[in-house]
């Protein structure tokens, strides 16, 4: 599902509900009737991304946001395989260093705003600070909402001076299956390295959490997609059909020799 922006308003905004919103593929799909599809648009990405590279007019901002265990990794394995590595950036935002804590919020984040002809993946994101600093009220709604307006400033801009596409997924998982995914990394031996106890604790914020995505949702002026998850089959195919359409757009070709 893709929330749409700059459309005529007719009433008032019908705001996004994710309880409302399905968390694996539609009814019916199957998992091999993707998968030759799958590919296609995996080596096409690949083909565009090289074209992002070598014309170096544009660039493009990947954001994955959601819960623990929501397969914001395995979807960088799997949907950015054929890219060209040198245009490639990816990066990971964790709890802010001293350095960071002492600049403002949108200070670490800027930095890695692409340049042109560059692809930059956020494995979490600027949206960290107003998600789990809501949820664990270290912060009030007030500084959310002043941080809200200033993302939304940040992304205008890097859109508009700088030919950026901003894509943002939600990476829409059941509370069930979260569950089944971290109970995983206790049980198989080549999931140990992902546990992490605090995971368990952060899902007993579930409920706070779906609030505050909620609310980003809803205020953001770049559209969000609303990615399920629970079959990653289908999350790998969801988020390629979105990005090739994207980038298909922009009409790219490889650059040719300056006559002399």
């Amino acid at each position: 599902m893709i929330i749409k922006h700059n459309e005529p308003i007719m009433a008032a905004k019908q705001l996004i509900k994710l309880s409302e919103i399905p968390t694996g593929a539609p009814k019916g799909l199957k998992k091999k009737d993707l998968k030759e599809e799958t590919e296609k648009l995996v080596k096409r990405f690949g083909e565009l991304h090289h074209l992002l590279y070598a014309e170096a007019k544009h660039s493009v901002l990947i954001i994955f946001q959601g819960m623990d265990a929501s397969g914001k990794d395995g979807a960088v394995r799997r949907v950015f395989r054929d890219c060209t590595i040198a245009g490639l950036d990816l990066v990971s935002f964790k709890k802010p260093t001293e350095l960071e804590m002492s600049h403002d919020f949108l200070w670490r984040v800027h930095r890695w705003a692409p340049e042109k002809g560059m692809l930059t993946i956020f494995n979490r994101s600027h949206y960290e600070d107003i998600l789990i600093q809501r949820v664990h009220k270290w912060i009030d709604m007030t500084r959310v909402k002043k941080r809200m307006a200033a993302i939304n400033a940040f992304e205008d801009l890097i859109q508009f001076d700088n030919n950026t596409l901003v894509f943002k997924f939600y990476m829409h998982i059941s509370k069930e299956e979260q569950e089944i995914q971290l109970q995983e990394r206790l049980s198989d031996p080549a999931k140990y390295w992902k546990h992490n106890p605090g995971d368990w604790e952060e899902r007993k914020y579930w409920d706070q959490y779906m609030e505050a995505y909620e609310y980003v949702i809803n205020e953001s002026d770049t559209p969000w997609h609303i990615c399920p998850v629970d079959n990653r089959w289908y999350r790998d195919y969801f988020i390629l059909k979105v990005l090739v359409e994207g980038l298909e757009k922009l009409n790219m070709s490889m650059p040719v020799p300056e006559k002399n």
